[in-house]
């Protein structure tokens, strides 16, 4: 039996979602998600594909690329672009 349990989720503000929303990381490949996130330093690609912050060409599964995720994540919540829920809470996904 499933057992499901209600957490503190970290999802941007109400003023940011349009800046901070992305598509899902594997339905775009890295050039793709680079472009849509052009001039948008809230972009979630910054996080999900952060290879997109390096030169073209750069190897994905790199260690430096998993410490820039890291890096993004953590500078997102610091800008308040991404905030966890004070509350444990139920969330409802769905794609459309």
């Amino acid at each position: 039996m499933a057992i499901i349990k209600p957490f503190r989720g970290v999802r941007p503000p109400r003023k940011f979602v349009s800046e901070v929303a992305s598509r899902p990381y594997d339905v775009l490949n890295s050039e793709e998600a680079r472009a849509e996130a052009v001039g948008n330093e809230k972009s979630l690609y910054r996080i999900i594909k952060p290879e997109i912050d390096f030169p073209v060409g750069k190897d994905e599964h790199d260690d430096d690329v998993y410490e820039k995720a890291l890096e993004n994540f953590e500078m997102f919540q610091r800008e308040g672009w991404l905030v966890q829920d004070e509350d444990e809470m139920y969330y409802i996904y769905a794609q459309l």
